[in-house]
């Protein structure tokens, strides 16, 4: 069998999205320019915590909860004024997510390079998710 890798849908992601450095997301939400957008599990935010004010969006659910015709729509999970950028642990699962959102119709979004890591290396602000 002759499959893509996964590897290689993410590097041909890459190539159509736009991908943002953490340091300058970091500018952006200190400037209150964009809504981050947290695609990983929820047992890794259990684990790990998230972004101080970003919000949660599993993978799995990203394009039901973002589509006004899905059953699965969640209204006001962002501002259509600001910039969506998303990201994930490492920024693979964020380039696919990223890529998708474009192909739906979506112009002003992104995804960061390196994901939670990277951000968190750049100082942005831990909050633990609690189990409900």
């Amino acid at each position: 069998m002759n499959i893509k890798s996964s590897q290689d849908l993410v590097d041909e992601a890459n190539k159509v999205i736009e991908t943002l450095d953490p340091s300058k997301v970091k500018l952006m939400i200190d400037n209150n320019e964009c809504t981050l957008i947290d695609v990983r599990d929820i047992r890794e935010l259990w684990k790990e915590g998230t972004i101080k004010n970003s919000k949660h969006i599993p993978r799995g659910m990203l394009e039901f909860w973002l589509d006004p015709q899905s059953s699965y729509y969640k209204e006001n999970k962002f501002d259509p004024n600001k910039k969506l950028i998303l990201f994930c642990a490492l920024g693979m699962r964020s380039a696919l997510a990223t890529k998708t959102l474009v192909e739906m119709g979506f112009k002003n979004v992104a995804h960061v390079n390196g994901g939670f890591d990277s951000l968190k290396q750049n100082g942005l602000e831990i909050v633990i998710k609690e189990k409900k």
